[in-house]
């Protein structure tokens, strides 16, 4: 973790520098703000990671001597398939629509929303007994 403290923390010296020759070049307001709050963000994750790094083990990444095959083993579960982000999309779509077109359509979204949103967090829900 700590290469990539490293390169976040040189990318928020990059983003400051620009920020800075992009403000006393233009003279553009929102662009420079938002230049600083990108040089922010990035400082922020790159003291994190920075500061992370000092406390847990070494990592494959940091070992110039590390093979591939290191980092190997186990990262997780992942859902095969799941249809619940295709309903969170459009009932996110209607209510998108819904702003642009009428507060009406919000109606119609709400339900496909929660619908998208009960379905994922339950997607493997079985019920408390179901090994007994």
């Amino acid at each position: 973790m700590k290469i990539q403290g490293k390169m976040f923390l040189w990318l928020s010296v990059f983003i400051l520098a620009i920020a800075v020759l992009y403000g006393v070049w233009s003279k553009e307001p929102v662009g420079t703000t938002a230049l600083f709050l990108a040089f922010g963000l990035a400082a922020m994750i790159g003291y994190y990671l920075a500061f992370t790094a000092r406390r847990v083990d070494q990592m494959a990444q940091d070992d110039k001597e590390a093979d591939i095959a290191d980092e190997s083993g186990e990262v997780g579960f992942f859902s095969p398939h799941s249809w619940q982000p295709l309903s969170l999309a459009i009932g996110g779509a209607l209510a998108f629509l819904g702003v642009a077109m009428g507060w009406w359509l919000l109606y119609f979204s709400l339900p496909v929303i929660l619908i998208g949103i009960f379905g994922w967090v339950f997607e493997y829900y079985r019920g408390e007994n179901q090994n007994q």
